[in-house]
């Protein structure tokens, strides 16, 4: 992945705000990569960007050799679907759906014909979301719904349902921030396991410095500018 002078401004009271100014960076296949920054830094909205979830006033990501700037939204989210996995603070799970069910979501989504194999033979979708839940130590959670599991819980479920589609790249935004800090640790370090483990890209955005120290790199934003 790779960004090219790359800015965002809107518009605020009739006047132009500029929100990112100029990034420039890369990130190598199976890197983890921590965006730091204070409130207001712009740090989710360059997330944004690089998943194609925003279109850039200026510059352009190239994701996988894709340059964005020539996709279409449909082209983009065609991308996403083929390429990302994504964790939210939130953890964005489906209320009436268990956690089996919130992590096969994805899947049947895509015909399992487009899906890669795992361990060279073909497994069914319920199968790789079961897996996928046994990874992050909910084995015994697979039926329960997200209101009856804690937020350490829901979170592992979102990771599982971000993994099973064995992404090339992972984009967290704020994955602990709905946490206790032990918990918080505990999902960091999960997250480095399974990007080790897949070789996984992981992009992740926090404000807890000694979280990002968890990655190879880190890069910190101010004012919508890249710092040192």
């Amino acid at each position: 992945m790779q960004a090219e002078n790359l800015g965002k401004q809107v518009e605020s009271g009739g006047q132009p705000l500029v929100i990112l100014h100029e990034i420039n960076f890369s990130v190598k296949a199976g890197e983890s990569l921590a965006i730091l920054g204070a409130s207001g830094s712009g740090k989710s909205t360059l997330l944004g960007l690089l998943a194609g979830l925003d279109a850039p006033s200026s510059g352009t990501v190239y994701l996988d050799g894709h340059d964005l700037s020539t996709l279409d939204e449909d082209g983009r989210a065609h991308l996403r679907g083929r390429l990302a996995g994504f964790v939210f603070q939130s953890f964005q799970l489906l209320p009436a759906l268990s956690a089996l069910e919130n992590v096969m979501l994805p899947l049947e989504l895509h015909t399992a014909s487009n899906l890669p194999a795992i361990n060279n033979h073909s497994i069914s979708i319920q199968e790789r979301a079961s897996q996928a839940l046994q990874k992050v130590g909910l084995a015994s959670r697979m039926t329960h719904l997200p209101k009856h599991m804690s937020g350490g819980e829901q979170q592992r479920v979102a990771i599982a349902r971000a993994f099973v589609g064995q992404p090339k790249i992972l984009f967290a935004d704020e994955p602990t921030g709905n946490l206790d800090a032990n918990t918080g640790a505990q999902i960091i370090e999960l997250m480095l396991e399974l990007n080790r483990a897949h070789g996984t890209t992981l992009i992740l955005v926090t404000h807890d410095e000694a979280l990002a120290r968890r990655c190879s790199r880190q890069i910190h934003l101010a004012a919508g500018r890249v710092v040192i």
